[in-house]
């Protein structure tokens, strides 16, 4: 057993932590934006202006650049033919959270009684109905895969998993915990006998790497979105496309501040891959604001084009029999407008450390009390608990590759319908700040 960090960490200062990459003399990094679409002069004003490509992707016309001339950029608007430019940025995408080891021996899904997260959602429901996930592609844009995971082995898709960080594979990141990892058990742990179970346990997970340690550049995880959305233009050969993106990630930045075009191209990449039949799911954030009276801030991914926000849910001390798995949780973002729906993300807020002690197969678990209201899955150091709208944006997710299974061929329009008017009417009638139009249900997702 081991905690890392206070329970209350990675709320603090979760905004505006960005910071510009360094290198004066150094090789610096940059986000492009062809006016149209990408073509070979665009990589030759690249090439001229003193840079080199990094990568780029002719139907949304981004692209990526390095170059050590101090003159890059001038040259590069000088040459004409881009929207927009920028020197990219170093981002912390995800703030550290409270995490929990649970046994790294686990057989016989020993410790699926404790995911409250698949009673939430009335998983059972839909597999009774079915719905599984099976042909289902979900990207899992984060930090890396531990994809030889016993509880993941048999659903990423290693051959069209792919890394932006330079020097680092997708299935790499640092520490025990991985938060790719958890994110990927989440959507698509195996219904294997071993440990935990996925709410869409037969889905295909496409491993894409933007991420290491927490923190990327705008560069990668706009890369990272184009990929999942059109691996074909990135070489990918026989890969399809993603159905789904997940990004448990995001940020916030001043409206009027200097990152207003890398902001753009970030949007411009979500809005492609709606463009091109694909859902894309974001975590609304830690921090607790409400993201509709927040006028002066984006939050982004998860205020980004025309992707869906999820706030998160958890109990409060489920280990003495608390079943209030809507419950707001006391980290998350809201906002009128801008969240989606909500899914079960965990909660610390339960105030005692005193242990309590709860059943799994084959014996029981202690752990303190306020570890079990966090959501249970799969890890690095092989299972862990954590909580974040990170948990709540793969619950989402999940449910969404159920209803893509139930109905195929169904338009991006109709699936995001589905996710909506079958999610249960939470907190205020209607559309509201914290739930949108609800709370996730696999069941009726999967059945209506």
């Amino acid at each position: 057993m081991r905690q890392t960090g206070n329970r209350m960490a990675f709320i603090a200062g979760f905004v505006l932590l960005w910071v510009a990459v360094a290198g004066v003399a150094a090789a610096e990094d940059y986000v492009l934006s062809a006016s149209g679409k990408w073509k070979a002069s665009h990589s030759a004003a690249v090439a001229a202006a003193g840079g080199t490509v990094t990568w780029s992707h002719g139907p949304s016309g981004l692209g990526a650049a390095r170059s050590d001339n101090p003159n890059f950029l001038a040259n590069l608007q000088a040459a004409g033919g881009f929207q927009a430019t920028a020197a990219d940025v170093m981002v912390e995408w995800q703030q550290p959270t409270p995490v929990e080891e649970a046994a790294v021996d686990a057989s016989d899904d020993t410790f699926a009684p404790l995911q409250w997260s698949l009673l939430a959602v009335d998983a059972a429901g839909a597999w009774a109905a079915g719905c599984t996930g099976d042909g289902v592609r979900v990207a899992v844009i984060d930090g890396g895969i531990f994809d030889t995971h016993p509880d993941l082995d048999a659903n990423v898709d290693t051959a069209c998993s792919r890394s932006f960080v330079p020097g680092q594979p997708y299935n790499n990141d640092t520490g025990t915990f991985w938060h790719g990892t958890h994110v990927a058990g989440i959507v698509a742990a195996e219904d294997n006998t071993i440990g935990v179970v996925g709410i869409a346990p037969d889905a295909t997970i496409i491993g894409v790497k933007v991420l290491h340690g927490g923190s990327g550049s705008f560069g990668a995880v706009i890369g990272g979105i184009l990929y999942a959305a059109d691996p074909g233009s990135f070489g990918g050969g026989s890969c399809a496309r993603a159905d789904i993106i997940n990004m448990s990630l995001g940020a916030g930045f001043p409206k009027a501040g200097g990152a207003g075009s890398l902001i753009g191209a970030l949007a411009k990449a979500v809005n492609f891959a709606t463009s091109n039949g694909v859902l894309v799911i974001s975590a609304a954030g830690n921090s607790g604001i409400d993201l509709g009276q927040a006028g002066s801030i984006t939050f982004v991914p998860a205020e980004s084009g025309s992707g869906l926000a999820v706030s998160a849910t958890g109990p409060l001390a489920w280990a003495y029999g608390n079943t209030n798995f809507t419950r707001p949780a006391s980290y998350s973002n809201y906002g009128e407008g801008t969240i989606n729906v909500a899914g079960p993300g965990g909660d610390f807020a339960y105030p005692g450390n005193e242990d309590c002690t709860m059943p799994i197969v084959g014996g029981t678990i202690t752990r303190p009390c306020w570890v079990f209201d966090m959501v249970l899955s799969t890890s690095r150091a092989g299972y862990s608990w954590a909580a974040g709208t990170s948990m709540a944006s793969p619950a989402a997710a999940a449910v969404a590759a159920l209803i893509v299974q139930a109905n195929p061929g169904i338009s991006l329009g109709a699936l995001k319908s589905s996710l909506q008017q079958s999610a249960d009417d939470e907190g205020k009638i209607g559309n509201d700040e914290f739930y949108g139009h609800g709370f996730v249900n696999a069941a009726r997702a999967c059945t209506e």
